[in-house]
């Protein structure tokens, strides 16, 4: 019959490997959890009012970049159509014309 002393140390020494193998496991959970900033995160949640706050003003900040966005690229479409209305090209230029007939009837009040 054997003992089972020479087997203690090999017993150890793998659950020493096996342990050192779940800390740094661990560690790098942990770490992963530090960059997503989930502290942060649970903080702003328990603090409702910094929270309607911070959404309010990126929902305003959104709401600017929209419409600035928005009147660079009209009126850079504008000034294409400026330049193509200028060139007098026969079926694009037409084009133009009755969409700007079509304005101006508009403008004035009257159907088409």
């Amino acid at each position: 019959m054997k003992s089972n002393q020479p087997e203690q140390p090999k017993d150890m020494q793998e659950l020493r490997q096996s342990l050192g193998r779940l800390e740094q496991r661990l560690q790098g959970v942990a770490a992963d959890m530090e960059r997503t900033q989930i502290a942060e995160y649970v903080k702003l949640l328990n603090r409702p009012w910094t929270l309607i706050w911070k959404n309010m003003l990126s929902g305003t900040a959104r709401g600017v970049g929209i419409a600035i966005g928005f009147t660079f690229f009209a009126a850079t479409i504008l000034y294409v159509l400026r330049i193509l209305g200028a060139l007098n090209l026969p079926i694009i230029g037409d084009y133009i014309a009755d969409i700007v007939r079509i304005v101006q009837i508009q403008l004035e009040g009257k159907t088409y």
